[in-house]
């Protein structure tokens, strides 16, 4: 029995041992005091529950064997939800704003390195908590080296990388120095030239347009021109739109959207900003009289904007014509594009009608398709067990 009980209790301990980073539950000021305390750095997971590759990361990242060992014998390891509790003032302090975001954070609450974004190999994951170990390769060394005058490309592309997210002025400093220097543009690097010339009147936008040979060898053509357009928009909606009254200025949106866009792109994209603000303020009465003239040919659009606002309709939407507009949006969903979230959305919103039949058998059809598909399908099996 003593035999068989040492050897349970190694068998649990390997098992434990094989579930991954194991996150520690305590308030942010007690991870602190522990790593000073242990001479560490806290690994800081900074999530929301809605972010995809966040429960990517968890499901198949964090549990490796190999990861677990060297974040538990390097880090005081913590996750946090951005959205709840004191992970509201920890985003703020941070400036965390993409997810999921990685933080390594000294005892004195100093963040020295991060990362963001789905890791979908181990190997490389490791290497990121690595570098963070490696005062040589800390983003805060990174900063220090580049104030100090070190204008090498491999630290200038490696620091735009490590920034471009959460501070993108500093980063576009790094990349005005940067992209000088590169004659062929990776796709990396065009994805960084990207998110940094989203404004009209910013030097990376210069660049994004002085570059397009050569940045159309690695990025369709037609998407860059969409890119071009979505940002020549974008400018005009901050011009137009006047926060303090809550008022748009539609002559001169549509003036000058009618330099770059057809009248009827014009008048349609207007529209769907107007529609996006009435549902951030709540005003779901505007908001649904927008969105039924926007979406009057709904024919013609792809299955997932289509499953979008149907699924939109249901969360925000009571009245009845519109909720029976949102179940043809669905229907057209599925027709195009059978899939366990758009079948999701019609089972809700033939519930929401009051079609209890057509609610049961797409809801069962869902769960099969989720299931398929590797899904959390436990919402839906509640909505079918209620019908």
């Amino acid at each position: 029995m003593k035999k068989l009980a040492i050897l349970s209790s190694i068998v649990l301990s390997a098992v434990a041992f094989a579930q991954g980073i194991k996150f520690e539950e305590t308030p942010f000021k007690n991870l602190l005091e522990k790593a000073k305390k242990e001479n560490k750095l806290v690994f800081l997971d900074a999530y929301t529950t809605w972010c995809g590759p966040c429960k990517l990361m968890a499901k198949n990242i964090f549990p490796q064997q190999e990861v677990g060992e060297y974040f538990n014998a390097s880090f005081v390891n913590a996750k946090i939800d951005m959205e709840k509790g004191e992970g509201l003032e920890i985003a703020k302090k941070y400036g965390v704003k993409s997810y999921p975001t990685y933080l390594f954070i000294n005892g004195d609450g100093e963040e020295v390195h991060r990362s963001l974004g789905y890791t979908p190999e181990a190997k490389d994951f490791i290497v990121i908590a690595k570098d963070a170990n490696d005062p040589n390769k800390r983003l805060s060394t990174l900063k220090q080296k580049f104030e100090k005058g070190d204008t090498s490309p491999e630290l200038l592309k490696n620091l735009a990388g490590l920034t471009i997210y959460n501070d993108p002025q500093f980063a576009t400093r790094v990349l005005e120095k940067y992209f000088p220097q590169v004659k062929t543009l990776t796709q990396e690097d065009v994805q960084m030239l990207l998110m940094a010339a989203q404004n009209p009147d910013s030097p990376m936008y210069t660049m994004f347009k002085e570059r397009k040979a050569d940045i159309i060898k690695v990025f369709p053509e037609a998407n860059y021109n969409a890119f071009d357009k979505n940002v020549k928009v974008s400018a005009l909606f901050k011009k137009s739109y006047n926060a303090e009254k809550k008022t748009w200025d539609d002559q001169y949106f549509l003036t000058e959207a009618q330099k770059f866009l057809s009248k009827e792109e014009a008048e349609k994209t207007l529209q769907r900003a107007k529609m996006g603000r009435a549902a951030r303020a709540k005003d779901f009465k505007t908001y649904e009289k927008l969105a039924l003239e926007v979406y009057k040919d709904y024919q013609t659009l792809s299955s997932g904007e289509l499953n979008e606002i149907a699924w939109n309709f249901f969360e925000n939407v009571d009245s009845k014509p519109g909720l029976q507009t949102a179940v043809k949006w669905a229907q057209e969903s599925v027709k195009k594009e059978e899939s366990y979230a758009n079948t999701d959305t019609l089972a809700n919103l033939y519930n929401k009608v009051g079609d209890k039949k057509n609610a049961k058998i797409w809801a069962q059809k869902s769960v099969d398709l989720g299931k398929a598909e590797g899904e959390d399908v436990a919402e839906t099996e509640k909505l079918l067990k209620s019908l």
